[in-house]
């Protein structure tokens, strides 16, 4: 097929192309009319990171996460964040038996391969940061025990915008553990018109059937990590995330952990799309959902109304993109 890159089997990408299209076929059954939105899920699930549904209330955020997780035969729990949740009621807590005499740990809801948390800016930072080592090194310690988590692992967190009351902003650190952000926005008139026609009578979600299994998402993954990424578009990534650290309207650029980020939902698109070697247009496609969230505007940026999105559309015109690839 192509000369520039290990050689794969074709049949483990026909295979990655035809579950994908399955998963999203069913979380399209439960959210209408947004494909692109849908598309940035399985990026993230496929290139084993981590997302944020970033909306107002009613749009479908908790359906995005739950048929995600209903179209993938694996375990999956679901947090509802408050002020009051503690640490432990994320990650267990050790509890002492009295026949042992001795004290037995309790694994809390992120033991599970998807983990659906709910209003995740409505609990405290304390709470928040108990998130970050689950996310970061799929692993939880308590009492000074280490215990893994369970593989294929993602976090689904969704949170109101910040203007909303009740709210503690996510700090940097935890933003940066996500590999994208994405806003589901208002449906258009004709898919809420279907919306309501479907879903008056029934709930879509309670029909929705595994279409695939967490041994095989396992397997996808481990393809999406062969993808061929080259000097060139590797440059590329270095430079547009750089850029952002030089832009005058921020207070912030994006971290190294967010290259990283970047090139491993570029390879997880560039599989989706049938390829098993990275393009610039693939870079192009997640720039966005995965740049636009870790970067802190300067307080002037924000009163002018400047959008991290935008500023990060302007980047993808003005960094030059590198010629003579293969596909191009």
């Amino acid at each position: 097929m192509n000369h520039h890159g290990p050689v794969r089997p074709d049949d483990v990408l026909a295979e990655l192309h035809a579950v994908a299209g399955r998963i999203a076929a069913n979380v399209e059954r439960v959210l209408v009319g947004k494909p692109e939105v849908v598309r940035i899920a399985l990026v993230t699930l496929l290139a084993e990171g981590h997302l944020l549904v970033e909306d107002v209330p009613g749009v479908g955020k908790t359906s995005l996460a739950k048929a995600l997780a209903r179209s993938i035969d694996c375990t999956v729990s679901r947090l509802q964040f408050t002020p009051d949740l503690l640490p432990s009621d994320v990650t267990g807590s050790s509890i002492y038996n009295r026949q042992d005499n001795d004290f037995e740990f309790r694994p809390g809801p992120i033991f599970a391969n998807i983990v659906v948390g709910d209003e995740i800016n409505r609990a405290s930072p304390k709470t928040q940061s108990a998130l970050l080592e689950c996310m970061e090194e799929q692993q939880v310690t308590v009492d000074g025990n280490t215990y893994q988590l369970a593989a294929p692992f993602m976090v689904i967190a969704t949170q109101n915008p910040i203007e909303m009351e009740g709210t503690y902003a996510l700090p940097e650190a935890q933003r940066d553990r996500f590999t994208a952000r994405v806003s589901i926005g208002y449906p258009d008139p004709q898919a809420e018109l279907a919306m309501v026609d479907e879903h008056a009578g029934s709930n879509p979600l309670a029909d929705l059937r595994p279409v695939s299994t967490g041994d095989q998402v396992l397997k996808l993954v481990q393809a999406v990590r062969r993808v061929h990424l080259s000097p060139d578009i590797r440059r590329y990534a270095v430079e547009l995330v750089g850029a952002t650290r030089r832009l005058p309207e921020l207070r912030l650029g994006a971290s190294p952990r967010s290259t990283l980020q970047l090139v491993r939902a570029a390879r997880a698109q560039a599989a989706l799309s049938g390829r098993d070697f990275v393009v610039p247009d693939d870079i192009h496609v997640v720039a966005v959902p995965v740049l636009a969230h870790r970067l802190v505007l300067t307080a002037e940026a924000q009163a002018a109304r400047r959008s991290s999105a935008d500023l990060v559309r302007g980047l993808l015109q003005r960094v030059p993109v590198p010629q003579h690839l293969p596909g191009r």
